[in-house]
């Protein structure tokens, strides 16, 4: 397709049309995609020659099309020119119009100036008429306002008559008066009326004089209280015309109600005196319980509902108590008896059946949710000090007991005995009586309570028992050194283990159930000691009686004669014949202690080495006494009561087998025998028996001792108690001694 033939294609624009310019770059844009389209269209079109033979069909087809657009396009722009021309005739109509009504507001405005300035000239004649108006609402009052002052002092007169409903209604008619009033003269405030202000005032402190005495008119004169409580309700439904502060009479008269509770019952600024508080509390025990019950059966009636009455009591009165109770603990330190009773009272008797939980007080009475009286803080500071305090009493009356009870030791009578013939004192039962009783008295409190005055008293027990331990030694020191001599020193001693007995025995009582099982302990462990250390005195008398009959024994006479071993055995039995009067299982303890002492005793003195035999006859002799001894020992304690099975004497049958035996060579058989019966025998033991035999060599010995070493270890659980190594042995000679013996 040439040039000529494309430009003929291009639309052709209408006469005095032109091509938009650069500041139409939207149309310049359209314009060329529609070029490009109409291009690409004719492209297709004519690509092939045979439809060029059409082309004059195509472009008449385009003429039309471009003189119907050109068509519209006329029409369309002869319209939008019509549309403009209307446009502007309406504009100039419109300004016409404006500029018209220009004209009339300047017109306005002058006659307004006009009429303002004929008004100023018209003020005076507005006041005079509103002083008229004035004057004639005046003189219409006039009759009315002349009776005020009347109307106040009858007002006042009926106040002081407690007739307050009629004082209510003569005050709302003088403010309705005073409305009337108000309004007509521009809000002038009249003189006439000003004692109104005053006088309810005076009216509101008589409602709330009224309330503050509920308790007392309601019983007296309900009629008054019924009075007062209605006018503050009145009052409080009352919409005043004037821009008054609301007087909020119902609140001042609850508020009233509350106080003059208040002052009632805790008014007094004085708290109780030390002593004192158990009278107070108890008062209120029976004042509270009184006061809501009068609440309900007569306050409460002569009350709107919503008062509550009932529960306003119990509230207020709950406050009160435990503002006083604060005060009462922020002062000096309350005493034992005051803490326990004041603990007692507010945990227990306050919210039981005595007080607020009363069957007869209703569910509006129930405090149980409020904030309890003691905090915890004030619970702990009152059990700190009830055990503190107690601690001390407990301190000074169990020491009294002790000193009684020593003092009871110089008599010159025996320890009082009970009915089945023992030693008692009844110190024993006064100790675990006061501690008891405290413990089951702070039982009554709390649980907490309880376990702190169960420590105090198992302390308190320990330190006792530990001065009663100190007291047993000054006892034993002054009777060894001569400054005291009690005539009955060992029957005393035995009365203490009997007390030992009844304080271990009956200790358990201070140990409540549900309390740790190890508390206990430390008791336990002091009453064991003291035990052991009355036992150790008791056997030191002993051992103090036989030491100058053991001081000859062995000796030749000893071989030949049993009077010395009768004299040690009279003089056991003389002594331990009081010990019937001990309790078991401590008077067994005891006497096997003594059997044992007494064998130890025995021991020592074979370990001397005082004697030595001189042949065989002697050795069989010795071999003799020993046994001869052992039976007498045996029988002696059986006599006593003393059970053989738990005997010593036993010992001595063995080191009568070592002295009888016959063949030296043997010794070692039976040194390892004395050795598997009597694990704590050791070198100096076996040296000192075979010096007493006198015919042993030296090659023998370290034969004998070797099989100590050499022999069978003995049994750990053998059960025996201590002997040998009780007994000290002399050093034998080095010639004696093994080359690895603790003795080389």
């Amino acid at each position: 397709m040439d040039s000529a033939t494309k430009d003929e294609m291009q639309p052709s624009l209408p006469p005095g049309s032109s091509c938009p310019g650069p500041e139409w770059p939207e149309q310049e844009r359209a314009e060329r995609l529609a070029r490009g389209a109409a291009l690409k269209w004719a492209s297709g079109i004519f690509y092939r020659p045979e439809q060029l033979a059409r082309l004059g069909q195509y472009r008449s087809r385009e003429v039309q099309r471009t003189c119907s657009l050109e068509a519209r396009i006329k029409s369309v722009v002869q319209s939008y020119l019509e549309g403009v021309k209307t446009g502007v005739w309406q504009l100039a109509q419109a300004s016409e119009a404006v500029q018209g009504a220009r004209e009339a507001l300047g017109q306005a405005h002058g006659l307004l100036q006009g009429a303002a300035e004929a008004t100023q000239t018209l003020r005076p004649l507005r006041e005079q008429v509103v002083q008229h108006k004035q004057l004639q609402v005046l003189s219409q009052l006039l009759p009315r306002l002349w009776a005020v002052p009347a109307a106040v002092a009858h007002a006042r007169s009926l106040i002081d008559a407690r007739q307050l409903l009629e004082a209510y209604v003569c005050l709302r008619e003088l403010e309705q008066l005073q409305e009337e009033t108000w309004a007509p003269l521009g809000g002038l405030e009249l003189a006439v009326f000003e004692g109104l202000g005053p006088l309810a005032e005076a009216l509101g402190q008589a409602v709330e004089a009224a309330a503050g005495a509920a308790g007392r008119l309601a019983r007296e004169d309900p009629a008054q209280l019924v009075a007062a409580v209605r006018v503050a309700e009145v009052d409080a439904g009352y919409t005043a015309s004037l821009e008054l502060a609301p007087r909020g009479w119902r609140q001042r008269c609850l508020q009233a109600l509350q106080e003059g509770l208040d002052r009632t019952h805790f008014g007094t600024p004085l708290l109780p005196e030390p002593g004192a508080l158990a009278g107070w509390l108890e008062a209120l025990r029976v004042a509270l319980p009184a006061e809501l019950a009068i609440a309900e059966a007569l306050v409460a009636p002569c009350c709107p509902p919503h008062y509550k009455v009932v529960q306003l009591w119990a509230h207020t009165l709950h406050s009160g108590l435990r503002r006083c109770l604060q005060q009462l603990l922020g002062g000096p330190e309350l005493g034992a008896a005051d803490a326990f009773t004041l603990l007692h009272w507010a945990l227990h008797v306050y919210l039981g059946p005595e007080m607020m939980g009363s069957l007869e007080l209703g569910p509006e009475a129930d405090v149980s949710q409020l904030e309890p009286l003691l905090t915890p803080e004030n619970i702990e500071q009152l059990e700190a000090t009830f055990v503190a305090q107690i601690q001390a009493n407990v301190a000074q009356w169990l020491q009294k007991a002790l000193d009684g009870e020593v003092a009871e030791w110089n008599r010159e009578q025996e320890p009082g005995t009970d009915s089945s013939g023992f030693y008692h004192s009844p110190m024993p039962a006064i100790v675990l009586q006061i501690l008891e009783e405290n413990i089951r008295v702070s039982s009554l409190v709390s649980e907490s309570l309880q376990q702190r005055v169960q420590g105090m008293a198992l302390s308190e027990l320990g330190t006792f028992l530990r001065s009663f331990s100190d007291a047993l030694i000054r006892f034993s020191r002054d009777h060894a050194r001569g400054e005291a001599m009690p005539p009955h020193y060992v029957p005393y001693l035995l009365a203490t283990l009997n007390h030992q007995s009844a304080l271990s025995s009956s200790v358990s009582v201070l140990q409540p159930d549900g309390a740790a099982s190890g508390a206990l302990a430390p008791v336990e462990t002091a009453l064991d000691e003291l035990q052991r250390r009355i036992c150790r005195l008791v056997l030191e008398a002993l051992l103090a009686e036989l030491q100058p009959l053991f001081a000859a024994l062995p000796s030749r006479r000893w071989l030949s004669s049993p009077e010395m071993l009768d004299d040690v055995c009279e003089r056991t039995a003389r002594f331990c014949q009081d010990f019937r009067r001990v309790r078991n299982p401590a008077a067994q303890l005891l006497l096997a202690e003594a059997e044992r002492t007494v064998v130890l005793q025995y021991l020592r003195a074979l370990m001397q080495g005082r004697l030595v035999c001189r042949g065989a006859d002697e050795r069989t002799q010795a071999a003799e006494r020993l046994q001869q001894d052992a039976a007498q020992l045996r029988e002696l304690f059986l006599g006593l009561g003393l059970e053989e099975s738990v005997q010593c004497a036993p010992v001595l049958l063995a080191l009568r087998d070592l002295l009888n035996l016959r063949d030296p060579m043997l010794l070692g058989l039976e040194v390892a025998g004395l050795r598997q019966k009597f694990p704590d025998v050791s070198e100096d033991h076996v040296s000192a028996l075979l010096d007493l035999r006198g015919d042993v060599s030296r090659e023998q010995r370290l034969a004998a001792l070797s099989s100590l070493q050499v022999g069978p270890q003995p049994s750990p659980s053998a059960g025996r108690r201590a002997l040998f190594s009780l007994v000290p042995a002399p050093a034998p000679a080095l010639s004696s001694c093994l080359p690895s013996g603790p003795c080389a």
